[in-house]
């Protein structure tokens, strides 16, 4: 019955969502996904509602509402918080821990890597001639280098990232 409901309910939900998602400020992703737990909440707490498509249609509408306030209040971040522009101390030692993970990273990059990404991320800004000059390889081959380079940092970094996980 719940699962027929909810497969009934689907197409016009789609619609409806989309239809009052422009007028709140919202994706119809949003709407729907709200709904759709508002609808689950119900049907656990009070069973299915007598008029399931009233009720799907009065709930569209609440939800739009609903994000049409909080869409007037909320305001997203520019950037993260860590790269807040007055420098607290706080992101300070954030940029520090990053700056440092990152260069810990590139030390073990394989073969001239290190080397390649060190001159890259050189203060002096240098061109590719200058850095292919200073490494002894071509300015051609620079660039597939390069990019097999930051390929090992990233995959380098990615494992040293705490993924979602378990915790405890």
């Amino acid at each position: 019955m719940t699962h027929d409901l909810l497969t009934e309910l689907r197409p016009l939900l789609a619609a409806e969502a989309s239809a009052e998602a422009h007028a709140s400020g919202s994706e119809p992703g949003d709407l729907e996904q709200a709904v759709w737990l508002r609808l689950l909440e119900r049907l656990e707490s009070q069973g299915p509602p007598p008029d399931p498509t009233g009720w799907l249609r009065d709930a569209v509408r609440d939800e739009g509402r609903l994000s049409r306030r909080t869409h007037g209040v909320e305001r997203p971040y520019d950037g993260e918080p860590a790269d807040d522009p007055r420098h607290g101390p706080e992101q300070l030692a954030l940029r520090a821990a990053r700056h440092r993970v990152v260069r810990e990273a590139v030390r073990r990059l394989p073969g001239r890597c290190p080397r390649l990404m060190a001159a890259l991320l050189s203060p002096r800004d240098l061109t590719y001639r200058e850095i292919a000059g200073e490494l002894g390889i071509s300015q051609g081959s620079l660039g597939p280098e390069r990019s097999r380079c930051l390929g090992c940092l990233r995959r380098i970094l990615a494992a040293e990232v705490a993924g979602p996980g378990a915790r405890g």
